[in-house]
């Protein structure tokens, strides 16, 4: 397992995806599986494909940064800070599951918008 290449192939994936590419993100960097654990995105690789797809028609100027990438045996997690259209700021932490073979294979993630105000000064990155 070759945890910088996993951390390098999920962060590729996934700009590549979020920016409007998503059938060569799935052709490069997703395995014969793709386990969807996102309630809102359907199971498999077509669904994928299909979210991100209507994702960039609809919200073409939207605009995601890498804040931090863990790897530990085959998983990889990525904190993002996303922001949309009408400034919508977003936090998500995403997890990848890599196969034997360096592709991605599952995926669970959680997102919560960023408020306008906060008990405290820390950011949430």
């Amino acid at each position: 397992m070759n945890l910088e290449n996993n951390k390098k192939n999920a962060i590729a994936f996934y700009k590549m995806a979020y920016l409007g590419n998503p059938v060569k993100a799935v052709e490069k960097f997703v395995g014969d599986v793709y386990i969807q654990h996102n309630p809102l995105v359907g199971d498999g690789k077509q669904p994928f494909i299909d979210y991100f797809e209507r994702m960039h028609r609809e919200y073409k100027d939207k605009s995601i940064e890498f804040v931090r990438c863990i790897a530990e045996g085959n998983l990889v997690a990525l904190h993002t800070h996303q922001i949309w259209p009408g400034n919508d700021e977003y936090v998500t932490m995403d997890f990848f599951r890599f196969d034997d073979h360096g592709k991605i294979v599952e995926h669970w993630d959680a997102m919560q918008q960023i408020p306008e105000t906060s008990a405290h000064q820390n950011t949430m990155y």
